[in-house]
C-alpha cells in the first residue's frame, strides 16, 4: 500500500544533508519511492493514503541501541534511587527474579509504545536474565514488539556466573552455558530476519565480564561470527567495574575484550564510560561499536563517556535509553537532549551541535546495528520516519531553526510515526491501540510493579 506524505513544512532526510522545506514523501510497501516536490510525486500517488504534514518536521526515525525492556516493571524503586550501579544491581536482582514471560511481554508492550511516542522507530532490548529458566519470555518478547510494530532487535543475553561464583546475580535467574548457547541457536532459527528491511533481528548479547565467564563470552562471539549476527555487551560502564576485571583478569575491561576475541566492527558496547585516550582510539581502528547512554550515566552517577573523542577517533557511536530503572523513562529525544548537554559539560559549549547529537540517535545507530536500510530517508531505504508539530508551547519563538529546536526545547512527543511504512502514530494518537487499551496496559503494569516490589 501506497502512502503520500504530502509538503512536510520541513524535511531533514538524516545525515549531513541540509533541512528542506515543503517537501513530500511517497512511499510502496515498507519503503520510500521518493522524496521530492508535492505536486510531481501526487501524480506518482494514485489513490495513496495521503497524510498532512504541512505542520511537521519529518525526520528519520531516531534508533534506540540499548534497553532493558523489563525494568519498565521497576521503575523509582525506592531501595534503589540513590544506589551506585553494583549496590543497584545487588538490590535489584531478587526482584528481577519474580518477573514472568507474561511480565516480559506486558513490559516489552509498555516500553516500545513509550519509545515509539519519543520518536523512535528501531530499539534493542539486552533481555539477559531468565528466571527459573523461562526462557520462552524471549519469544513473548517478540510477540508484544510485533503488536506494538517497533523495528525489534532482540539481544539473547545471558548470565552464567551467580554469586556463588563471584558473581553478582542469585542462581535464580543465570543458565548453565550449555542451555545457554542451545537456547540461542533455537532463538536466531526461529525468529531471525537477515533480509533488508527485517523487522526481527538477534544479537548475541553475554550481560557483562562480571556475570559471565571468559569460556562463554569466548563463544557467544565465536557463534555471532559463524551466523553473521551482531555481539553486545555492556563494558567500562563504572570504576567498579574497572576494579573487578584488574582483580578477576589482571586488565581493564577494554583490554579484556580484545584478548576475548570481541574487538572488532561487529561488536559493540553500552556505556564505555571509562576509556583511555589511547582504547578511544583502539576502539576506533577496531570499528567497535558504543550505545552511548547519557542519562543512566548520570542517573547512576557512573561518569561521562568520551563521545567527543570517540567521533573523533571513528567510532561508531550510537545512542540508547538504557533500562527503565536506571533511567527511569525511556523518552529518545530526551536522550538526544542530554547527548548534546553532557558533553559541553565535559568539553566545551561548541564541541557537539544538536545536528551532531541527531545523527548519533539516527545513522550512528543504524551503522552500529550494521543496518545500510534505516538512518536515513532516501529512496531505497525503509519508511522509518517520525514527525513534531511544530506550534507547541515549548516551541514558540525557535522557528529560526526547526531542526535544531527538536533538541535545545527538549520536543520530546511525535505527531507521527511510522515503522516499515505503516502508520503507528497520527495526530498523536497510536493507530494500534485505542485510549482505553493504553489505560489498561499502565493499570496492569503498575499492579505487576506493586506485586514485584512487594514480594509476590
Amino acid at each position: 500500500m501506497k502512502t503520500f506524505i504530502k509538503n512536510a513544512r520541513y524535511f531533514w532526510a538524516g545525515g549531513d544533508s541540509e533541512v528542506l522545506e515543503n517537501i513530500s514523501i511517497l512511499t510502496d510497501g515498507s519503503r520510500i519511492i521518493e522524496v521530492g516536490d508535492a505536486v510531481a510525486l501526487a501524480a506518482k500517488a494514485g489513490d495513496a493514503k495521503t497524510i498532512d504534514a504541512s505542520e511537521l518536521i519529518i525526520i528519520p526515525g531516531l534508533v534506540n541501541t540499548h534497553h532493558h525492556f523489563y525494568q519498565t516493571l521497576t521503575r523509582n524503586f525506592p531501595k534503589v534511587q540513590d544506589a551506585k550501579l553494583f549496590t543497584w544491581l545487588v538490590r535489584l536482582y531478587p526482584l528481577w527474579a519474580r518477573i514472568t514471560p507474561d511480565d516480559f511481554a506486558l513490559a516489552t508492550e509498555i516500553a516500545t509504545l513509550e519509545l515509539l511516542m519519543s520518536g523512535c522507530t528501531t530499539a534493542v532490548d539486552h533481555s539477559y536474565l531468565v528466571p527459573d529458566g523461562q526462557s520462552d519470555l524471549y519469544y513473548r518478547q517478540v510477540e508484544a514488539a510485533r503488536k506494538t510494530g517497533m523495528r525489534f532487535h532482540l539481544c539473547r543475553g545471558s548470565m552464567s556466573r551467580s554469586k556463588k561464583d563471584g558473581g553478582l546475580p542469585p542462581d535464580s535467574v543465570v543458565q548453565t552455558e550449555d542451555v545457554i548457547m542451545k537456547e540461542t541457536d533455537e532463538l536466531v532459527s526461529r525468529v531471525h530476519e537477515a533480509q533488508r528491511g527485517g523487522m526481527t533481528r538477534i544479537i548475541v548479547a553475554p550481560c557483562s565480564p562480571f556475570s559471565v565467564t571468559k569460556e562463554l563470552m569466548i563463544e557467544a562471539k565465536k557463534y555471532a561470527n559463524s551466523k553473521g549476527l551482531k555481539a553486545h555487551t555492556h563494558l567500562a560502564e563504572t570504576k567498579d567495574e574497572e576494579e573487578f576485571c584488574i582483580k578477576e583478569f589482571g586488565v581493564r575491561p577494554f583490554k579484556l575484550m580484545e584478548d576475548l576475541g570481541w574487538m572488532d566492527e561487529n561488536s559493540f558496547y553500552a556505556h564505555c564510560v571509562h576509556m583511555s585516550p589511547e582504547e578511544v582510539v583502539a576502539m576506533g581502528k577496531a570499528q567497535g561499536g558504543v550505545a552511548h547512554c547519557p542519562t543512566s550515566n548520570m542517573r547512576l552517577a557512573s561518569g561521562i563517556a568520551p563521545i567527543v573523542e570517540m567521533l573523533k577517533a571513528d567510532v561508531p557511536v550510537s545512542l540508547a535509553v538504557d533500562g527503565s530503572a536506571s533511567n527511569d523513562c525511556s523518552n529518545m529525544m530526551l536522550e538526544v537532549r542530554n547527548c548534546m548537554l553532557l558533553q559541553r559539560v565535559l568539553k566545551t559549549a561548541d564541541c557537539i551541535t544538536a545536528r551532531d547529537a541527531l545523527k548519533v540517535a539516527t545513522l550512528g545507530g543504524a551503522k552500529v546495528l550494521g543496518r545500510d536500510d534505516i538512518g536515513l530517508l532516501q529512496p531505497g531505504y525503509e519508511a522509518d520516519m517520525v514527525g513534531f508539530r511544530l506550534d507547541s508551547l515549548r516551541q514558540a519563538g525557535s522557528s529560526t531553526d526547526p531542526l535544531a529546536a527538536l533538541v535545545f526545547c527538549a520536543v520530546d512527543t511525535v505527531n507521527f510515526s511510522m515503522v516499515h511504512g505503516e502508520t503507528l502514530v497520527e495526530h498523536g494518537k497510536f493507530t494500534r491501540f485505542s485510549d482505553e487499551e493504553l489505560k489498561e496496559l499502565v493499570i496492569r503494569q503498575n499492579e505487576r510493579s506493586r506485586q514485584i516490589y512487594s514480594g509476590q
